[in-house]
């Protein structure tokens, strides 16, 4: 059996407390980011 890393323990309570939400994530920034991009798209072919 091994034994647990004293910096392994460290690094499991850190990413355990750590609450970073990321861009791909679900929720209402991911909707304002597609509806961003649907328009900017909307707006090229206006122009073509």
């Amino acid at each position: 059996m091994r034994k647990e890393r004293r910096w392994m323990t460290s690094v499991t309570k850190e990413a355990a407390k750590t609450k970073l939400e990321m861009p791909w994530s679900r929720g209402p920034r991911r909707q304002a980011f597609i509806a961003k991009r649907a328009s900017q798209q909307s707006s090229r072919i206006a122009r073509a």
